[in-house]
């Protein structure tokens, strides 16, 4: 396509990773550079759960061969999100049983009710 005399480039959003804070981090002030931040297992980690133990249970699998670091990073966040969305479901469930703890009930008062869990249905068992 042929550039327009005249015309003013059109800007692009580029996706910017939002870090989600980990439980007990500190976040460092103005000037300050946090130690355990420096690398993927900083305080401002986008994953909670272990990248290396997500990879080992990857390569768990016998036809699994290879595995990127962004593989690995988004079935870690894809279960983050998985275990956080049963969850909040079942503890409406403990909520009307007026209790604050989640217990096994709930769970599965959750996967009866609601159709997305279906496919767990019976793994409690």
């Amino acid at each position: 396509m042929a550039a327009v005399a005249g015309a003013l480039p059109v800007p692009v959003a580029v996706p910017v990773p939002v870090p989600v804070p980990v439980a007990g981090a500190e976040a460092a002030g103005p000037g300050e550079e946090a130690a355990a931040g420096a690398g993927p297992a900083g305080a401002s980690r986008l994953a909670r759960l272990p990248l290396a133990r997500v990879k080992a249970l990857v390569k768990a699998d016998p036809d699994v061969t290879l595995a990127s670091q962004e593989a690995v990073f988004v079935l870690a966040r894809a279960t983050e999100l998985f275990v956080e969305t049963i969850a909040k479901d079942a503890y409406v469930y403990a909520q009307q049983g007026k209790r604050k703890t989640l217990q096994r009930k709930d769970l599965d008062n959750a996967i009866e009710a609601i159709d997305e869990f279906a496919f767990l249905e019976g793994t409690l068992d």
